[in-house]
């Protein structure tokens, strides 16, 4: 069975609640032996409210052996954001579309080839989320003297940053974010060359970097959290963490929210308020968030 059949035999059949198939041709030359190039064929099936992330089944089309991804939409748009599952991504975005119900899958693409709002901003507010959260972690792991382990977190929260300036430039980061912001020429990579390259001992280079991560944090916190303050100036009753954890558009880092919320108090770009309800357990006052 070649190509065209398969993409008509997986055009005709698909599940209830799938939104759209993409089968993706794996060239043999680059096979590497990982999960998704072990098969000619990857067919990805995209479902909505679909409880798994990801579930995988190994089948025959004919005498074809085929490797179908089955995702859920949600999970599929988080990865994107996150820049996470480079594989799959890449199925998602060179595969044939042999299948798209209300052109879902053909916008998702688009938006994420032309950096399109509101991947944009979602993406921007994710990455300085993880920026924070990393560049926490490091100053803890300093502290306690753990210089090599804040070193690791050093350099991964400077990924993050430079993945912000790429964001600030238009440009959509990938894998080689490195590489990318070499070409460009940015203070973030002279940062991270003075980090890898130094001659100055680790805690010196770590404790040079975590300064100009703290101006960063600074400088750039209104503009990364723009989405996040739209959604606290969305309404007028003032929002529970709760609240906020659990909306659509927070997601992807509801794990670093409670973090982001404080920053955003103690910078003055949101404000707290104390709401006296039963519900929020031995009749203790809740905190509330709100922007203007």
């Amino acid at each position: 069975m070649d190509l065209s059949n398969l993409s008509f035999f997986y055009g005709e059949s698909f599940d209830a609640d799938a939104i759209g198939t993409i089968i993706y041709r794996q060239e043999a030359q680059k096979f590497d032996g990982s999960l998704l190039h072990d098969f000619d064929y990857i067919v990805l099936v995209v479902h909505e409210g679909q409880e798994a992330e990801l579930a995988v089944e190994h089948t025959l089309v004919g005498e074809l052996p085929c490797q179908t991804l089955h995702v859920s939409s949600e999970s599929l748009q988080r990865w994107l954001i996150a820049g996470e599952k480079g594989d799959l991504i890449r199925c998602f975005m060179e595969g044939e579309l042999v299948r798209d119900v209300n052109g879902k899958l053909a916008r998702l693409r688009r938006e994420y080839t032309e950096f399109e709002q509101p991947l944009r901003d979602r993406k921007m507010l994710y990455e300085f989320s993880r920026f924070l959260s990393i560049y926490v972690e490091a100053k803890r792991y300093l502290q306690a003297g753990y210089e090599v382990d804040a070193y690791q977190s050093v350099l991964d929260s400077l990924r993050h940053w430079a993945r912000i300036e790429l964001i600030e430039r238009g440009v959509l980061p990938d894998r080689a974010v490195w590489e990318q912001v070499k070409e460009l020429n940015t203070a973030i990579h002279k940062l991270y060359e003075e980090l890898t390259q130094s001659k100055e001992t680790i805690r010196q280079r770590v404790e040079l970097v975590l300064l100009a991560c703290e101006f960063s944090v600074m400088s750039k916190m209104a503009e990364c959290t723009g989405l996040l303050l739209q959604i606290l100036k969305s309404r007028s009753q003032p929002w529970s963490i709760e609240e906020l954890i659990h909306h659509p558009d927070l997601d992807i880092v509801k794990n670093e929210l409670p973090l982001v919320m404080r920053k955003l108090v103690n910078r003055s770009l949101a404000k707290e308020s104390v709401v006296w309800s039963d519900a929020s357990g031995y009749s203790s006052p809740a905190i509330r968030y709100s922007a203007e």
